[in-house]
């Protein structure tokens, strides 16, 4: 079996509105587990039965100091969609802010979307299933 990535782990300001975020994007996640802890007030694991996203309320209520693209840390998040077209008309509709849009390539559409927080989320619709015009630049 090749490796893939089975989470991501994330702490948010406001977990409903995460939930609301990826559930718009990807009405396909579910969420498959939730509880509280001792160090973190709320959890909840969003995704697929195969990976998913853990989403954490820690108490923080503002975003911090990172900026993508600056700091090291996580830049975006990445997921393969398979209608770019529906999942633009959703994320428009219920508002939220767009990054920019990458539709110059052969053999895929990129949408770029951010959550309450900021986290920026790459949204790809690969239009070719020839895995070298997919990767190539």
């Amino acid at each position: 079996m090749e490796p893939y990535l089975e989470h991501l782990n994330i702490t948010s300001t406001d977990v409903d509105q995460t939930i609301v975020f990826l559930q718009t994007a990807m009405p396909e996640f579910s969420i498959r587990s939730q509880g509280t802890g001792e160090i973190c007030k709320r959890w909840v694991h969003i995704g697929t039965n195969t990976s998913y996203i853990s989403v954490e309320d820690r108490g923080a209520r503002k975003k911090g100091p990172h900026q993508p693209y600056i700091h090291p840390g996580l830049n975006h998040f990445g997921f393969v969609i398979q209608d770019s077209a529906a999942l633009l008309a959703r994320m428009q509709k219920a508002g939220f802010r767009e990054g920019k849009h990458v539709l110059d390539h052969p053999a895929r559409l990129r949408y770029y979307f951010f959550d309450h927080d900021d986290n920026e989320y790459e949204f790809v619709e690969y239009t070719s299933d020839v895995i070298a015009e997919r990767n190539a630049l």
